[in-house]
């Protein structure tokens, strides 16, 4: 459950990208880190555990610039150590990455054949060498992350900044979620809309296979046929309870605490007037043309599918499969045709 933000923005970036970072903060991570362009150069500044070493580290050691990227990262490939934290950097480019390059070993083989060689355990540090490979070959910026992004296999929200480009970041989805905040003569980008919050209310959420070009003054999203894509542009309004940890020490203490209002919430957009019935949406699932259901999920939202698998077969008397994601992504389960799938998101 990584995080990523992007500002380019009008003001010194650093502690604006600290500050969107602890909005992510629910996520759960162990490593954090930013990369700055200041007159051209780019620089970066990681740190391991809480936000507040990497923000004890940037006062020690301050990192100017008013274009920027930042991460936090739960460890996958590699320990949770600063030289694995994000963002990773490659000669003209840094990255940040949320999600699995799947095929990062046959890259690594690859650049590693070219000279171009790992310090790095993780899957990012890959995407930051290729791209910084094509751009040695001539390719511009945008070109050489085009290029890189098509040879990825896996899932991937990325972002990049690139050394000499003060205006200009590149952000690209597969799989994971990313959003675009647009703001006056400013731009972001965000893994969540609540990183993104106090910055600005107007969101586009990029689709499956998009790539974008960002600057201050313009936003080009390519589908994944490289086509000009129009995609909306929301206003949304986040409550404010909900970026913050409300006095608890832990978001998951919160959590917890906050059920009964969330699950009160949450029904009563199914109450009818006089909150006396549930009214379920039209064209709502019909449980009796079901055998099976297979639910999907990870974490605290495992858990959720479990409990879920009670009701479902007390209730419904439904058989229920539950399966950990990143185990259902790679095996290959038999699934008859009259089996429902649900996919629980954290």
């Amino acid at each position: 459950m990584c995080g990523i933000v992007g500002v380019l923005g009008n003001h010194q970036v650093a502690p604006i990208l600290v500050e969107a970072l602890k909005r992510l903060e629910y996520r759960g991570y162990d490593s954090a880190g930013i990369a700055t362009v200041n007159a051209g150069h780019l620089e970066r500044r990681r740190a391991v555990g809480k936000l507040v070493n990497l923000s004890d580290r940037l006062v020690a050691e301050p990192l100017s610039g008013k274009a920027g990227i930042g991460h936090t990262r739960w460890a996958t490939h590699g320990a949770p150590t600063t030289l694995n934290a994000h963002p990773h950097k490659a000669g003209p480019v840094a990255v940040v990455h949320n999600g699995i390059v799947e095929n990062f070993k046959e890259l690594r083989t690859e650049l590693n054949a070219l000279g171009l060689t790992h310090e790095t355990d993780t899957d990012t540090e890959t995407v930051a060498l290729l791209t910084q490979y094509y751009m040695s070959q001539g390719h511009s910026p945008q070109e050489a992350a085009q290029k890189t992004i098509a040879r990825l296999e896996g899932a991937f929200a990325l972002a990049f900044l690139f050394q000499g480009e003060d205006d200009l970041m590149i952000a690209a989805r597969k799989g994971s979620p990313l959003a675009i905040g647009h703001g006056d003569g400013e731009a972001y980008v965000g893994s969540d809309a609540i990183a993104l919050a106090p910055l600005t209310d107007k969101i586009t959420y990029l689709e499956e296979g998009d790539f974008a070009v960002i600057t201050r003054s313009s936003i080009e999203i390519y589908d994944e046929n490289g086509t000009l894509a129009n995609r909306e542009m929301r206003t949304i309004a986040i409550d404010a309870a909900r970026v913050d940890k409300g006095g608890y020490k832990h978001f998951m203490a919160k959590e917890i605490a906050e059920q009964p209002s969330v699950l009160k919430n949450t029904l009563s957009h199914y109450q009818n007037a006089d909150a006396s019935e549930v009214e379920l949406p039209d064209h709502n699932i019909d449980l009796a043309h079901i055998d099976r259901l297979t639910m999907v999920a990870c974490g605290t939202a495992f858990y959720a599918a479990l409990t879920a698998k009670y009701w479902f077969e007390k209730i419904a008397r439904l058989p229920v499969d539950v399966d950990v994601a990143s185990e259902f992504r790679y095996r290959e389960p038999p699934v008859s045709p009259g089996t429902c799938a649900l996919f629980v998101s954290q």
